[in-house]
């Protein structure tokens, strides 16, 4: 079963749809609706902790889910669930320089299984105004894809 921590955004179901087209049997669950024990108590395969309209420290369980998941349960964050994973290994949320609000960008990645059948550099929508800081990133946590910030085109 995969986890789906859904962070009050609508993009939710996005992800639950493609993860369901993929094979997975995704079980939706708000952040403020079940605790970090009944979370793991469903004992899923994966974790998804989705976009929100936040910040991390306003995610409900988020970061707390994350922290007791590590090492045990693998996690994906998308956008503030990518934020909540920065800021649960000790990252600095901060505001973006340059916000991305609807536009497109070129993110390049290592290679790594999460983009298998994806090129390098591959064109990505983007809509957030916080980013993990990428100078102080905690040693815990490898970047294995980045953007220069620059819209594509």
């Amino acid at each position: 079963m995969l986890l789906v921590l859904d962070n009050y955004d609508s993009f939710t179901y996005n992800l639950v749809q493609y993860a369901g087209e993929l094979g997975a049997e995704p079980e939706v669950r708000r952040n403020d609706a079940l605790t970090v024990d009944e979370a793991l108590a469903l004992d899923p395969d994966a974790i998804i902790i989705s976009p929100g309209p936040c910040t991390p420290a306003e995610a409900g369980i988020s970061v707390e889910l994350i922290r007791a998941a590590a090492g045990h349960v693998p996690v994906l964050g998308v956008c503030l669930g990518h934020q909540a994973i920065g800021e649960a290994f000790g990252g600095r949320i901060v505001r973006a320089e340059r916000l991305m609000h609807g536009k497109t960008t070129m993110v390049a990645h290592t290679g790594h299984p999460l983009f298998d059948g994806l090129p390098s550099p591959v064109e990505v929508m983007r809509y957030h105004s916080l980013v993990v800081a990428p100078l102080g990133l905690p040693d815990v946590l490898l970047p294995i894809a980045w953007s220069d910030d620059r819209p594509a085109g």
